[in-house]
């Protein structure tokens, strides 16, 4: 499955929504910020991981901008018997079929500083001034001068062959048109309407799917191109995302092919023009407005429900996390984020999302706007944002720690204690929690929420340890109680250095024997998760 994002008519308008407000330093980093995400697989659940100490994590419906048809749906509605015209007609409200009278489009299949061309046949190249130029079998390297085995040409150049020419080994069908800026070679593949649909239909959507969704996607990519053809330029569509997919010969199938003959030169019309069809992978149960989306009504793409795009593995998706540090540096703002909140629209896709940092400052973003920033798969998400605080810290046996931070409703504490699995420590406030443990030994906690786990705080547990004034000794007990416990009498000469050892008995009591004037500690580790503790510096006369 290929989900692209439609622009056709409305390409102003959704330019707008990615990039409007957005610095375009974001827009061209390409992609989501580094975070610390992982995932870790049980037989029955996927659980999503940061160990962030500050997470944003989104939850979501559908893959796609919602805008038109939808294609997961599309297959749900033909594998429950409707055919094609009906389910063009329920994603575009209002809608027609009727005849196509362009027969040939114009794809730009590549534009490089060198391309090769092939041919398994004998081939001809025409340049502007009518010369011909016969080629045998085999491969034609071309740079921007445009020369054919060494001699010059007047482009733009005509390329044809018995057989489809393979540019850069993808063969297509048609003629090939070449021309240069001087810089790049651009190759243009004037094609029947017809073979450029069945070199786009499998590249849109699975082979496999039921014939009448098959159909749908081809009167849908039928209709797209001819409402998208470009102006003012030496060809009529792009060969990929920009339009639709055009894979040429290689993306062909028999099942798709066959789509296109069964619904051949049809397309979709409203008001006796051709409609642009947008169409995306998944709504996530009902699809979107393009007045909502995009701030310009178009009659046939409004709201329309869509109860079997259920089978798709994005009707619902998430949790997936960012660290938030990440995303404040990507998104620029003044500060670490500590709150966000999302505005929904009629659909429930969130029309503007309201980024808090630590200085107060409130910057305003669009859904499309982060949605395109974070690479989120819709604009129907839900945000959280999970703080897990500190990160480390250390505390002596039978002391207590504040873990404080930010969770959403239902969320909890997980403990790992050292040696043992992760389990149950108690549910914290939604908002702003400060909650207090009393580890016994070193223990690892985090927040739980749904399949999501976020956060890593290390309380690390000292060994209490402490001393007895007695005749003759220095003596004392190191708690938590253990048997066995190594204990070091220190004495302070520049550095701790040891000057006797002995072990703890069952009730975790040591002794040694009084030592010679100075300044000394004892120094007992009892293992297990629980760190080394020290006595106060104490003198001896």
């Amino acid at each position: 499955m290929i989900c692209v994002r439609r622009l056709g008519l409305l390409a102003a308008a959704l330019a707008a929504l990615a990039c409007g407000g957005l610095a375009s330093a974001v827009l061209a980093s390409g992609g989501a910020p580094a975070g610390t995400t992982s995932t870790a697989t049980t037989s029955t659940t996927t659980t999503a991981v940061s160990t962030a100490p500050s997470v944003i994590a989104f939850t979501g419906h559908g893959w796609g901008h919602g805008l038109g048809l939808s294609q997961w749906g599309a297959y749900g509605y033909a594998k429950h018997g409707w055919t094609y015209d009906r389910i063009l007609a329920h994603y575009y409200p209002g809608t027609t079929l009727g005849q196509a009278t362009v027969k040939t489009v114009r794809v730009l299949v590549a534009a490089e500083k060198k391309v090769t061309l092939s041919s398994l046949l004998p081939w001809t190249v025409t340049d502007s001034a009518g010369a011909k130029t016969k080629l045998d079998p085999g491969d034609l390297k071309l740079g921007a001068a445009l020369s054919v085995n060494g001699t010059a040409t007047q482009p733009p150049l005509v390329v044809t062959s018995k057989q489809p020419v393979l540019v850069d080994g993808h063969a297509y069908r048609g003629k090939l048109m070449l021309s240069t800026d001087g810089r790049l070679v651009s190759v243009v593949d004037a094609v029947a309407l017809e073979q450029y649909v069945k070199g786009v239909v499998p590249a849109e959507m699975p082979p496999a799917w039921s014939p009448e969704a098959l159909k749908a996607q081809a009167v849908a990519a039928r209709s797209y191109a001819l409402a998208n053809l470009a102006k003012g330029r030496p060809f009529d569509l792009y060969g990929d995302t920009r339009s639709q997919v055009y894979g040429g010969v290689a993306a062909e199938t028999q099942a798709t092919n066959a789509a296109v003959d069964a619904t051949k030169g049809q397309v979709v019309l409203y008001g006796g023009k051709i409609a642009d069809t947008l169409f995306f992978s998944t709504s996530g149960g009902r699809t979107a407005s393009a007045l909502e989306s995009t701030g310009i009504a178009v009659p046939y793409l409004v709201p329309v429900a869509d109860p079997y795009d259920t089978l798709s593995p994005y009707h619902d998706w998430g949790p997936v996390l960012f660290d938030a540090a990440a995303v404040a540096k990507q998104l620029k703002l003044s500060g670490a984020i500590v709150g966000i909140s999302a505005t929904n629209g009629a659909s429930g896709r969130v029309k503007t999302v309201e980024l808090t940092a630590d200085d107060d400052s409130v910057v305003t973003f669009t859904g499309n706007q982060l949605r395109t920033a974070l690479g989120l798969r819709s604009t129907w998400f839900a945000p959280a944002l999970l703080q897990l605080l500190p990160a480390t810290k250390t505390i002596t046996y039978g002391g207590a720690v504040s873990l404080t931070g930010s969770a959403p409703d239902g969320a909890s504490l997980e403990a790992k204690p050292y040696g043992l699995d992760w389990t149950p420590a108690g549910d914290v406030a939604a908002g702003s929690f400060a909650e207090i443990v009393k580890p016994q030994s070193t223990t690892w906690y985090r927040l739980a929420w749904g399949d999501a786990r976020v956060g890593l705080a290390k309380i690390a547990v000292a060994a209490r340890v402490a001393i007895t004034a007695s005749q003759g000794a220095v003596s004392g007990n190191v708690r938590p109680a253990t048997a066995g416990a190594p204990c070091r009498l220190q004495q302070q000469a520049g550095a701790w250095a040891t000057v006797a050892t002995t072990a703890t008995d069952a009730a975790g009591a040591w002794t040694f024997p009084a030592p010679a004037s100075g300044t000394y500690r004892v120094r007992c580790a009892p293992g297990h998760g629980v760190a080394a503790g020290v006595t106060a510096a104490f003198a001896v006369s």
